[in-house]
């Protein structure tokens, strides 16, 4: 029998990341529902107005705090959100896939079964949609070739197998959108100061899934109250080429470029050189950047109606998120 992830009264939910970009997005949703939270982040103390006096704000790093008091901490919560762990960015020695199995798969694996065993009920992980595209083509490998994607796919068959815990995985796209906090940058920083840099602007071809960070904290809500237990949702927004991405940041920022679209060989070219300068740094990207153009220069595509529906959420407005990201950067 599957594991059914909706239920409608629930009171409490346990967020982990709750002082970050996602997390935030996720407590405005379970705010507007009428539950109570607790938002576990890092330190600094977030703004006194980010959140509602009702929100209870832990602010330690995850790894330092015991079984013990995580039990104590997930009693009384029904749902958990996972909106932590580390992203594709991230550069580390060599090996980088033990770094990203620790964050990703093992501390969260550690949470959840003590969520199991503290009597929540319905969990969610925030995930990647590139476990999405392992599946749907498996030539490329990226699971295989990539330590980031590696991670996301354990995490996925870790984290949903638990026994007495329904839990679903979102996996997500580029986000857009802000977090209101006096001198947050968002990953989109460098892109942005690209864009304004010039009026013709290079870049590859292909395209990609678009979603705002309002569209994905109701998404968040949707798959606790409706989500299927064990399983896996990509979610989007729109598909984008990336001429069209650019050119939509440029006019959110109130500039008009030209996007000229450079072949894929150079694009592979300018990636082997950037993982050269790491071998001769012994570092490694989550991201084999040897084997990462094929991925970056298709049109990493989703259909964002079947998960809308199923999950019961629409979608806020990715125009408006585009222009609170640039807004963000100045």
């Amino acid at each position: 029998m599957q594991k059914s992830c909706s239920m409608s009264t629930f009171k409490r939910v346990f967020v982990v990341g709750g002082t970050g970009f996602l997390g935030y997005h996720a407590i405005q949703e379970f705010l507007a529902h009428g539950w109570g939270v607790t938002a576990l982040g890092l330190p600094p103390d977030p703004p006194a107005d980010l959140y509602p006096e009702s929100v209870k704000i832990i602010l330690r790093p995850l790894e330092e705090i015991s079984d013990g008091e995580l039990l104590s901490l997930l009693g009384g919560h029904e749902a958990l959100v996972f909106a932590a762990g580390m992203d594709d960015r991230v550069t580390s020695r060599k090996p980088a896939y033990p770094k990203f199995r620790r964050a990703n798969v093992e501390s969260p694996l550690r949470l959840f079964r003590l969520a199991a065993q503290a009597g929540v009920r319905r969990a969610v992980a925030l995930g990647s949609y590139f476990a999405h595209f392992n599946r749907l083509w498996p030539e490329m490998k990226l699971a295989e070739r990539h330590p980031y994607i590696r991670s996301r796919l354990e995490q996925g068959k870790a984290l949903t197998t638990i026994p007495n815990l329904a839990t679903c995985v979102l996996e997500l796209p580029y986000i857009f959108g802000a977090l209101p906090i006096p001198g947050w940058k968002p990953l989109w920083a460098p892109l942005i100061k690209y864009i304004r840099s010039a009026k013709t602007l290079f870049y590859m071809q292909g395209g990609t899934s678009c979603i705002s960070a309002g569209t994905v904290g109701r998404a968040i809500f949707g798959v606790v109250e409706r989500g299927e237990g064990g399983k896996s949702y990509p979610i989007g927004q729109e598909n984008l080429t990336w001429v069209e991405m650019l050119t939509r940041l440029a006019a959110a920022d109130g500039r008009q470029v030209r996007v000229v679209r450079l072949p894929s060989w150079i694009i592979r070219l300018g990636l082997l050189g950037v993982w050269l300068l790491h071998q001769l740094r012994n570092i490694e990207s989550g991201l084999d950047l040897r084997y990462f153009t094929p991925i970056q220069t298709a049109e990493t595509f989703l259909d964002p109606i079947p998960s809308q529906k199923m999950l019961g959420y629409e979608p806020v407005s990715l125009e408006e998120a585009f222009q609170q990201t640039v807004l963000a950067c100045r």
